[in-house]
Formats: structure tokens, C-alpha cells, sequence
């Protein structure tokens, strides 16, 4: 759900998206242990090169899933090739969105937007699409960078996700980022 004339991290320096530095920085485990558990359907939306896949994978074990989307097939191939050279995923499903539409079917106990919900042009349409395939104690978890995001750009997108049905659980600190925990209100 991401326009052509939004700016989109490039598959060539996705690799920027992977390494050790980034890993201490923002730890997939710690920031989604609270959240992703043992049987644990989870819905990753912009899941770029695989950063937080694999690890939520791991997290959700066999009885739960991880169903990783994003609208570059490049960055879908990394995360094939991260599967393939790990003992881990048979629990993750990849999905190529389109630039308007997620198109995934089910129902999530958890969807992760690491990064992600300031390149949507459509806020409004994204979440009601989201609210769709939510469960109904589900969670919808929103970070947003520091650099592209100011606190007032958040707001706007919090109003936008009650509008669409959503209400805030928590605000979690990501320092420097800006981090919001949503559920059906």
C-alpha cells in the first residue's frame, strides 16, 4: 500500500536494514516479546528484508504464523533467502501487496508497522483494511521513525486510525522513535 511517488526504500541498500548495530538498536525481541507469543498469528506489513521475520517466526512457534508483506518482490526474495538459510519459517507466509491494497485474507492477533505507515498515501483505506483482518482482542502496533515523522504527523495518524475503528492502548517508548499500540475500540 505504498505509492510509486512515495519515497520507498530501494532493494539495493536494503541491506542497510540488517546489521549489528541496527540488531543492539532496536531489538526484535525485546520490542515485540510483550506482544508476540507462543501460537500467535501476526500480520507484518512492510516487512522490507526480513529485520523482525524470522525473530517473530521463532516467537510465534509452530502452532502460530507470520504472514510477511511488502510491495517490492526484492525485498520478498531477501526474506526468501533468509528462510532458506535458516532452520526457522515454516511458519511464514510472504505476501507481494499491491500499492493500494494488503489483499491478505484471515484474521490477526497481531499486525506490526515497523517503519511503514508514513509511506501509506491512504491512511484511512490502509487501516479500515487492517480493522478487516484484526481479531477482536488484536493489537495493531504503529513505530514510526523520528527523522520522517514529527509528533503532530503522529497524532493525525492516531485520529485517522479512530476513525477507521481503532483506539490507543498504550504508547510505548521507542526512544527516538514514536510508537503507538492500537486495538478495535
Amino acid at each position: 500500500m505504498i505509492s510509486n511517488t512515495t519515497h520507498v526504500c530501494p532493494t539495493e541498500i536494503s541491506i542497510i536494514l540488517n546489521n549489528r548495530i541496527r540488531r543492539w538498536l532496536q531489538n526484535p525481541r525485546k520490542i515485540l516479546g510483550p506482544y508476540v507469543k507462543e501460537g500467535v498469528d501476526v500480520l507484518e506489513v512492510g516487512c522490507g528484508p526480513g529485520f523482525f521475520t524470522l525473530d517473530m517466526a521463532q516467537m510465534v512457534g509452530k502452532t502460530g504464523q507470520v504472514v510477511a508483506v511488502d510491495l517490492q518482490e526484492g525485498m520478498l526474495a531477501k526474506v526468501r533467502e533468509k528462510i532458506r538459510r535458516s532452520e526457522a519459517g515454516q511458519n511464514i507466509v510472504l505476501h507481494k501487496c499491491e500499492e493500494d491494497k494488503i489483499g491478505v485474507s484471515g484474521k490477526f492477533d497481531f499486525v506490526f508497522l515497523f517503519y511503514v505507515v508514513h509511506e501509506v498515501p491512504d491512511k484511512g483505506a490502509f487501516f479500515r483494511e487492517l480493522v478487516s483482518v484484526l481479531k477482536a482482542d488484536g493489537l495493531i502496533y504503529v513505530v514510526e521513525p523520528p527523522l520522517h515523522v514529527s509528533k503532530k504527523a503522529l497524532e493525525e495518524t492516531i485520529k485517522i486510525a479512530s476513525d477507521a475503528g481503532l483506539t490507543v492502548v498504550d504508547r510505548p517508548r521507542r526512544f527516538p522513535d514514536k510508537a503507538v499500540l492500537l486495538k478495535m475500540a
